[in-house]
């Protein structure tokens, strides 16, 4: 079951530890969600955008420039987004995602061209200050890092592909390299994505994942071995069944909880448990507050974004 949640600056839901707990803030006509984890870091700005205060006929604030949408309408809501975050004089960096495993340091010197020109990529990590990284999501989960004694952070963009390839232990691997950040130091959120309860997989997942992860089969609902095993698990009986000859059985689908799977490979990376905080909020199940691809179809963007201030 989906969570609520209450519409008061200091209401605050989640697991306990240092990420535990969220609120949904209204500031300026928009409603934005936050970590109350990485709310108490005085020098970092964050927010998860919502679908609402935004211009145009639909009032939603898409955030996003996808087929058919206003260039106009898009840059004035970012502009609402950055304002309501307290973000209006950063730099706003995101990229052009592709659902891979590649991250990109972001630094004052590539910072203006990176705004004008995003990568292809699915995640941004930078400790400069002044820079606002942001991934976009319509049901993918958004994943936010924070590392308080390096005062470093990344952002990513986290769908089925993204996760089997493991991008959050990836680019936890490059805040390493990049900046010395050491896992156990990493705060971890994981915002609105589509929930186990509405995403529906099919064959193809089954494998990769099953493949890619011991632990796989705890991640799905579904006959997840006739799936990932096909003719050799020994439970695939297609010929159990009551149609004529001539007649194939549907295509079998399974449910896959990315959260589920995305913490693990944070805990797996070294996270601590306590440290990785996840809203429980499911885009295609809360469509009223969240743009959701698999609900709705083409449909608008939501922002996760992250930076230091000066």
């Amino acid at each position: 079951m989906t969570p609520t949640i209450t519409r008061k600056e200091t209401s605050a839901r989640g697991s306990a530890g240092r990420a535990g707990g969220w609120r949904l803030r209204r500031v300026q006509g928009l409603e934005i969600l936050e970590s109350c984890g990485l709310a108490r870091l005085d020098w970092l700005v964050h927010g998860f955008s919502t679908r609402l205060g935004g211009v145009g006929r639909s009032r939603a604030l898409n955030l996003g420039f996808t087929d058919g949408a206003s260039r106009v309408h898009v840059a004035e809501n970012r502009t609402r987004f950055l304002k309501a975050l307290g973000a209006g004089g950063m730099r706003f960096v995101t990229l052009r995602q592709i659902h891979s495993d590649i991250a990109y340091r972001v630094e004052r010197s590539n910072a203006a061209a990176l705004a004008e020109e995003p990568l292809w990529g699915d995640a941004l990590l930078t400790r400069e200050t002044a820079i606002l990284i942001a991934v976009q999501t319509a049901d993918c989960i958004p994943i936010l890092l924070a590392d308080a004694k390096q005062r470093a952070v990344a952002a990513i963009h986290s769908g089925w592909r993204g996760t089997m390839r493991r991008i959050a232990a990836k680019t936890i691997g490059q805040m390493q390299m990049q900046f010395g950040t050491r896992p156990e130091d990493v705060m971890a959120v994981l915002g609105p994505g589509i929930g186990r309860c509405c995403y529906e997989v099919g064959s193809e997942v089954a494998r990769e994942f099953h493949a890619q992860f011991a632990r796989a089969r705890q991640w799905f609902d579904g006959p997840f071995d006739a799936l990932a095993f096909g003719e050799n698990d020994p439970n695939w009986l297609p010929w159990l069944t009551m149609r004529p000859p001539g007649h194939p059985l549907p295509r079998p689908k399974v449910n896959l909880d990315l959260l589920a799977a995305n913490r693990a490979i944070l805990a797996e990376a070294g996270v601590p448990v306590g440290q990785i905080s996840v809203s429980g909020l499911c885009t295609a199940c809360r469509s009223d507050l969240f743009f959701s691809y698999r609900r709705e179809g083409p449909t608008g963007r939501l922002v996760a974004a992250i930076g230091l201030r000066e």
